[in-house]
């Protein structure tokens, strides 16, 4: 053989190499397609809890302001949850 054909030789096992390498690193079990969907998944989970701390943090608030016994917010619960009326009010309903 000649020099020539040698390091062609030489030089297509070597990107043969790397290529296989690359296709490793991408798609095994641990590669970075994996990765990145767990990235995204963290993202999305770390969205979700940052939503309930905002909607526990409002349920705090309202359950500091019932222990306080606030005239008004106890009656605007009562209204809007349990659906409750004081004597001689009617209902109208909006649809």
């Amino acid at each position: 053989m000649t020099v020539k054909i040698k390091r062609r030789i030489k030089l297509y096992l070597f990107i043969l190499i790397v290529l296989v390498g690359i296709v490793i690193i991408v798609f095994n079990e641990k590669g970075i397609l994996k990765y990145w969907k767990l990235k995204s998944e963290v993202n999305s989970v770390n969205e979700g809890i940052e939503k309930i701390d905002k909607e526990n943090k409002q349920l705090e608030a309202e359950v500091d302001s019932l222990e306080k016994k606030i005239p008004a917010k106890i009656e605007k619960t009562a209204r809007e949850k349990y659906n409750m009326i004081r004597k001689g009010e009617k209902v109208i309903e909006v649809k």
